[in-house]
């Protein structure tokens, strides 16, 4: 394993996890529906969704090297 492929990979999801985490938190804070489905699909979420993914991606090179 690429020790700093893999060290960047899990930086990547620790903060596309935490970014998305607040994100959800002020979303639903700001949102009149409480308990709706598409709070997942909010256009301010997809930035974190592809930082989550690029660090899977990179994870799953390192651990292919």
């Amino acid at each position: 394993m690429e020790w700093v492929l893999g060290f960047s990979a899990i930086i990547l999801l620790i903060v596309g996890l935490v970014g998305q985490a607040f994100e959800l938190r002020k979303i639903r804070i700001d949102s009149t529906q409480l308990g709706s489905a598409n709070i997942f699909l909010n256009k301010k979420n997809f930035k974190w969704y592809a930082i989550i993914i690029v660090g899977m991606i990179i994870w799953y090179i390192a651990e292919r090297m």
